[in-house]
């Protein structure tokens, strides 16, 4: 049986890279690029042959092999693995390149900034400091070569090969032989006397000032080049000098050295420096800190390396909010450094996390999360979004803080697209229905409504059907102005999915009540959108043929592509509680033409929405037409400069919006002031009493299918004399349009019905307030009679047994 040696480089996890080597340090070693063979992680592998009759170079080889494999620090260069065989030696390290190649390939890219140079060299000199102070080593061999750059930017301090003992226990300084190493050494190594009085760090330190040469000017061509400090930065050419000095005493300490250039305007004295300092010591830090820091971190990441923000910055984010209970403080940053991202690394490292938030309880993650989704919904694919976000998301809906069921509505827009049939058409409609009917503040109402006419495409045709036509009337009667525009400007931007006939039977009886609305931006937009109606009834009716044309979208499929507008909040869409309706409410009063912003609508992709119509006929198509050239310059000169303006906080608007009533309860009569000012009304939450608790489309928006009779007792509104002069037999002159033919049975349009947000009318509540009075009357007269029947059974009462009524 034959047995065969196993080979202990095959065997080795690492491998090289086939590749010719890096330029690595002068000497025996060869830097080559390998990798992990298990998991393909990137390696550097410095290489050493073992030849015949080097022996004492072998021996320089395995110190250097031993020395780092010791010695750990943040700023020397790290060991992984190692391989010693009688025949070469590998070091394996983490992946790194040299600095000489490292700064060529920067200056050809633009060169480094000097803040990038600054935290370089305060890493060797610290590594040095590290050395010399706390293992009384002396690294012998301070120069280019000896440091090496990792993927971060990070300098690290390598080149063990000539280190030996500060203590002189271990002989003296080992024999270089290299004259490309020899011409760092300082002029008193030449002083063979000794007589050179020196501080163990002075040989390092000139090397240092060596090192600090040839970083801002290139290659040393020889010693006395030394004297003129070149590019060297003024902030650091003192120090420079101390450095390079004749007198080895004087030389600084490493650790003072560092203090000095840490000194207030010193070249080491600035945000990045003090950045990497704080993320280094992070793990020791007090949370208030930390929460300062984080919340500082975003506006500098703009000015920091993209390479320090992806492998140095992003890992510690990610502790910070998996260990550290950072909380919402990281999310600005790790949503700016994501963009340095690619697209596999962004569903490695972020949307773990970011689906880890959404399950957060933390009231001020979540809606930063809201806030910021625009930044990361793109890399969340719909399996993930329907059943580990929307189910997290959609509490939102139903949080006490306004400004979270404000950004859960708006987010919306964006998880539409990626939501399943039974999320989007059922679950999210009955949240809907809740807030738009129930809800006490007037923004979010509104920018349900909003939302609501964004996301109409992506809904199935019987759900639009049901829900569209019913949402947007009911807005218009809203007691909160802006929700009337965001009600009509819904009927415009899905004009498309409606059938002529709801067109002209449900729609248009709608805005034509509107026309008459005590706010001028709400009459506006209602006739505006009344004669891009008209004008597209009016096409048909000129032109039979284009009907299937007109209605091609009323029965088809949801449509993802017609909801690009959804991407951004520009157009007609309302920012709410802190937004454009916070400003509508303040300056709401009495509002004219060149003070009022109107919202315009969006033109989605492949949808165009109708536009006013000229008092002549017009063709579909020029109807089509004017949408892009009259619209386009009024969208983009007054909707997109809604998201810019500071709208004010919350308790402003809070108050507002109680001015805001006020204001209302001084209009005209007959309008919706008198309505909201009567002694009868209700409360909105009382008004609304009409949908169902849990909000239900099927009970809410749904068409009821026929017209109860009038309670007994009520007249009808012919009958009744409104105190004119007339009397209440005369015919109700709207009694022939209460009732139409149709196919459908559909209510009447100047009955809300179920969509009544104020309960009865004026009227109504006249005659209400008629029955309550005739039912008290009767009630006192039935008490009346009992106690005078009690009085003649029983006699004379009791003293003290008299009970009041």
């Amino acid at each position: 049986m034959w047995f065969f040696a196993r080979d202990p480089v095959r065997d080795f996890p690492f491998e090289l890279i086939p590749e010719p080597p890096e330029s690595g340090p002068p000497g025996p070693w060869a830097l080559h690029r390998g990798r992990k063979k298990a998991t393909g992680n990137a390696v550097s592998i410095f290489v050493y042959d073992v030849k015949p009759g080097a022996e004492e170079q072998t021996q320089v080889a395995k110190a250097a092999f031993k020395r780092l494999k010791t010695l750990r620090h943040p700023n020397i260069l790290a060991y992984i693995d190692g391989l010693e065989t009688e025949k070469c030696l590998h070091i394996v390290t983490e992946a790194v390149t040299p600095l000489g190649t490292y700064l060529k390939a920067r200056a050809e890219a633009g060169g480094l900034k000097e803040q990038e140079l600054s935290w370089g060299l305060h890493q060797i000199v610290k590594a040095l400091s590290f050395l010399v102070n706390d293992c009384n080593l002396i690294h012998n061999n301070v120069c280019m070569a000896a440091v090496f750059v990792d993927r971060a930017g990070e300098w690290k301090l390598g080149g063990l090969d000539y280190m030996y003992s500060a203590q002189g226990n271990g002989g003296g300084p080992p024999s270089k032989g290299i004259p490309e190493l020899e011409q760092y050494d300082p002029p008193e190594l030449a002083d063979n006397s000794s007589r050179a009085v020196k501080e163990k760090w002075s040989a390092d330190m000139w090397r240092l000032g060596c090192l600090i040469w040839e970083v801002f000017n290139g290659s040393l061509p020889r010693a006395a080049a030394l004297r003129n400090p070149g590019k060297i930065p003024k902030s650091l050419v003192t120090h420079y000098c101390e450095l390079v000095g004749a007198n080895p005493k004087v030389r600084p300490n490493p650790a003072r050295f560092l203090q000095n250039c840490r000194a207030p305007g010193g070249f080491m004295s600035n945000r990045f420096v003090e950045t990497n300092l704080f993320l280094e010591e992070i793990q020791i830090k007090e949370p208030a800190e930390k929460q300062k820091f984080f919340q500082e971190l975003s506006k500098s990441l703009d000015s920091f390396p993209e390479d320090f923000c992806r492998h140095k910055v992003l890992p510690q984010l990610l502790t910070a909010f998996e260990f550290g209970n950072a909380g919402a403080v990281v999310l600005t940053p790790l949503f700016k450094v994501g963009k340095f991202l690619s697209a596999e690394e962004y569903q490695q490292k972020i949307i773990p996390v970011v689906v880890k938030m959404f399950s957060s309880t933390d009231r001020a993650m979540r809606i930063r999360l809201l806030q910021q989704m625009e930044q990361f919904i793109q890399y969340l694919d719909e399996p993930t979004v329907n059943t580990q976000i929307f189910p997290h998301v959609v509490h939102g809906f139903l949080d006490t803080n306004p400004a979270i069921r404000e950004q859960t509505v708006k987010s919306m827009l964006l998880l539409a697209p990626k939501l399943n049939e039974t999320n989007l058409n059922v679950e999210l409609m009955k949240h809907f229905a809740r807030l738009q009917a129930k809800d006490d503040q007037g923004p979010i109402r509104c920018n349900t409504t909003v939302c609501l006419g964004k996301i109409g495409s992506y809904l199935s045709a019987s759900t639009r059907h049901r829900v569209l036509t019913s949402a947007f009337s009911r807005a218009t009667k809203d007691p909160f102005a802006p929700s009337r525009v965001a009600g009509v400007l819904g009927f415009a931007a899905t004009h498309n999915l409606y059938s002529m006939d709801d067109c002209a039977h449900k729609i248009l009886p709608v805005l034509c009540g509107l026309t008459v609305d005590p706010e001028k931006s709400v009459r506006d937009q209602a006739f505006k959108t009344i004669r891009s109606f008209l004008s597209k009834l009016e096409s048909v009716s000129e032109d039979p043929t284009q009907l299937a044309e007109v209605e091609k979208d009323v029965h088809a499929a949801s449509s993802p592509g017609a909801g690009g507008a959804a991407a951004s909040w520009a157009g007609w869409a309302v920012t709410g509680v802190s937004s454009l309706t916070s400003k509508l409410i303040r300056a709401h009063p009495t509002p004219t033409t060149s003070e009022t912003t109107v919202p315009q609508r969006p033109v989605p992709e492949g949808n165009p929405a109708p536009a006013p119509a000229p008092d002549t006929p017009t063709t579909s198509g020029h109807w089509e037409t004017q949408e892009a050239d009259k619209d386009t310059a009024e969208d983009s000169a007054t909707a997109d400069r809604w998201d810019d303006e500071d709208w004010g906080s919350l308790e402003q608007e809070a108050e507002s919006v109680l001015a805001q009533q006020g204001d209302w309860s001084v209009k005209g009569p007959g309008g919706r002031a008198a309505q909201v000012s009567h002694p009868d009304h209700k409360p909105l939450e009382s008004d609304w009493n009409s949908w169902e608790a849990e909000g239900s489309w099927d009970q809410g928006w749904q068409e009821p299918s026929s017209v109860e009779p009038p309670p007994e007792g009520t007249r009808l509104a012919s009958e009744y004399n409104w105190g004119g002069a007339e009397s209440s037999d005369k015919g109700d002159p709207f009694a022939a349009l209460s009732v139409r033919p149709s196919t459908q049975p559909r209510p009447d349009p100047d009955s809300w019905g179920e969509d009544n947000w104020e309960g009865l009318e004026a009227e109504s509540r006249q005659v209400k307030a008629e029955l309550a009075r005739k039912k008290r009357e009767e009630r006192r007269k039935e008490m009346e009679a009992k106690r005078a029947e009690k009085k003649a059974t029983k006699g004379p009462m009791k003293l003290g047994a008299r009970k009041l009524d």
